[in-house]
This record gives structure tokens, C-alpha cells and sequence, in this order.
């Protein structure tokens, strides 16, 4: 039974699962009204890495003032509100209770109903915003700390066909950038040096002909470093465009191989690509030639780069569909920093 009882449906999300404070404002699930995004990049540049006492402690500095903002920008008051989203995990357990006691704060004392939301399925939904989600769907989640091959046969059904069975393809970016002396995060510039050079020194392409949908980047990481090592210590000097094209090529040809052969075995009508490495134009580019070559009855749609990264929006999005089911939470809410799809 749904929650909503005003003619406008308007949920007030927050995220704060990593170094992203974020609060939205979104309409009847679709429609942003306002997604303020405090970055923490500059304060984790310096240690090459999250930090996750340094993350919380700007989620504590920035998330009343993201809140007022997002109220502001979108133009609503706290009466027009249905409800209050949150991030619930999975995440930084720290940064996850900043976000989740602001939520519990500002549910209990506007008397308005409190709804839990997994951080994966926010980005699955995020892809709502570009089109509306048809079912059967195959959604590829790929970010720094997740890679997975979601089946949903329905909103707020999800089957975890596939994932990492060590790094994930994100975690695997930010380590070989390091070696290659890349400023945190170093995907997308990963990714620019990547379009420069050739694919000459054909890294593993671990799992690809397996009989599963399940991935792992730790062997090629390994390769990498190795290589580069050697290279170091025999006093020889590699390309780094080539490397780092190298590297791009083995991740992303392991990742649409098993997604195409997963939405073949599946017979889907969607292919959802989110996360942050979503915003990898590499992955776009191959994942759209593959699909237009090998699913031509499979729609593929990837959220816009601004909806990749971590945001409130696409908790929100997420959160509507739970609240017209009737799912809600209740002030005992705690943070769940391994929680799973599905469970």
C-alpha cells in the first residue's frame, strides 16, 4: 500500500555512503527538483583514498547545510514533503550514520515517513530519469566498490546473477592509476590516456570464457603492476598511454562480453549500465557498439555522467518505488555497510 497521500509526491533523499554529502528533492520518482552534491575529492587527494574519519567528518559540516540548500533550490517547503529517503548501505559505516541520523532527525520531527534505500538499487534507478525502466531488465553495476550483474524481473526485484569475486573493476582503476603516478581518482583520467594509446601489451582477460557471470580484476591487477615493475627494475621505460589502453581494454572487454551473454541468457528487454565507472566512455562506446551489434531487441540506457557518481537523486528514485509499495522504515534504522541487493 503506497505511503503517498498528497497529490504531489515529493521525497527529501539523502546520500552519504562515501565522500559524496548529497540531498535532493525529487517529484512523483522522476522528476528532479533539486540534487546538491558536496564533493570531498580535494581532502582525499592528498592520502590517495578515502579517508573514512575524514569523510564523516565533512558529512557532519555539510549535511544541514546540503539539506537547507536543496529545499531551497527546489522551492519546496517541509509541509509539501511525503517522506525522507536514506542511503541505509551499503558504505562507510561512519558516513552512512551522518546521513541516516539526519534523516531519522528530520523525519521524527516533521512527522513524516522515514524509507531505507540500498545505495546499489539507487544506482539502478538512476537510469529511471533517462527513460522508464521496462521488465525484464539485466542492470550492470559497476563502481569502485561493487561489480555486478543485477536481474530484475520487476521494480524492487533484484537477483544478483554475477559479481566480483575480489576487486572490483572501480577498486582496480584507482590502484593501477597509482602505479601510474595518477592523482586520485584516476578513472577519467585513466580513461583520456586510455583513448591515446594501443592495446599492445593484451593483459588477461580473466573469467571471460567461463560458464558464469562473475568477474575478477585482481589477476590483471597483479599483471599490471608486475609488469610495470619489472619494467622499472630492468631500467626499461613502457608507454603509459599503451598501458593504460591496455588495462581499459581487458576490463572492459571481461565486462560487456559476460553482460551481453547475460542478457542473452536471460532474454531481457533493458540493459541498465550504472555506477560510478559507468561514466568510463570506453565502457559506453563498446557497450552500445555490442549491444546495437549482438541485442537488437534490448534497449540500453546509461544515466548521464552527473547521475553516475554518488547522488541523492537516484535515492530518491529508488525510494519512490519502495514508498508505493509501503515499504518504510522506523527511528531504529542503523546503518548496514555490507548490505546486499535483495535481501
Amino acid at each position: 500500500m503506497s505511503l503517498f497521500k498528497k497529490e504531489r509526491k515529493l521525497i527529501l533523499a539523502i546520500e552519504s555512503s562515501c565522500d559524496e554529502t548529497s540531498v535532493a528533492v525529487i517529484e512523483d520518482g522522476q522528476k528532479i527538483l533539486s540534487n546538491i552534491v558536496a564533493s570531498q575529492i580535494l581532502s582525499h587527494k592528498r592520502f590517495g583514498g578515502v579517508v573514512p574519519e575524514v569523510a564523516s567528518r565533512h558529512h557532519v559540516e555539510q549535511i544541514t547545510l546540503c539539506m537547507e540548500e536543496a529545499l531551497s533550490e527546489a522551492a519546496v517547503t517541509t509541509e509539501e514533503l511525503s517522506a525522507v529517503a536514506v542511503t541505509e548501505g551499503p558504505g562507510l559505516v561512519g558516513a552512512l550514520l551522518i546521513g541516516i541520523t539526519a534523516a531519522k532527525a528530520y523525519a521524527w520531527a516533521h512527522d513524516l515517513p522515514l524509507i531505507p534505500v540500498n545505495h546499489m538499487a539507487g544506482h539502478i534507478y538512476a537510469a529511471s530519469f533517462v527513460k522508464p525502466m521496462t521488465f525484464p531488465l539485466m542492470a550492470l553495476l559497476v563502481s569502485g566498490g561493487h561489480t555486478e550483474l543485477v536481474h530484475m524481473k520487476e521494480h524492487g526485484s533484484f537477483e544478483i546473477i554475477g559479481e566480483t569475486r575480489d576487486d572490483a573493476a572501480g577498486e582496480a582503476y584507482d590502484k593501477v592509476g597509482r602505479v601510474l603516478g595518477l592523482a586520485y581518482p584516476s578513472g577519467k583520467e585513466l580513461d583520456e590516456l586510455a583513448h591515446l594509446g594501443q592495446d599492445t601489451f593484451q593483459f588477461p582477460r580473466a573469467m571471460i570464457r567461463e560458464d558464469n557471470f562473475d568477474f575478477s580484476f585482481s589477476g590483471l591487477k597483479s599483471a599490471f603492476i608486475n609488469r610495470v615493475h619489472n619494467a622499472e627494475q630492468k631500467g626499461e621505460e613502457l608507454d603509459r598511454l599503451d598501458l593504460a589502453a591496455s588495462f581499459q581494454a581487458s576490463v572492459v572487454e571481461v565486462l560487456v562480453t559476460k553482460t551481453i551473454r547475460a542478457c542473452q541468457q536471460y532474454d531481457v528487454k533493458q540493459l541498465i549500465v550504472a555506477g560510478g565507472v559507468a561514466a568510463n566512455q570506453g565502457l559506453r562506446k563498446a557497450m552500445a557498439e555490442a549491444v546495437a551489434e549482438e541485442l537488437t531487441d534490448v534497449e540500453l540506457i546509461v544515466p548521464p555522467l552527473r547521475l553516475c557518481g554518488d547522488n541523492a537523486a537516484m535515492i530518491g528514485a529508488a525510494a519512490f518505488v519502495a514508498a508505493e509499495k509501503g515499504l518504510v522504515g522506523d527511528l531504529a534504522l542503523n546503518a548496514d555497510p555490507s548490505l546486499t541487493l535483495g535481501v
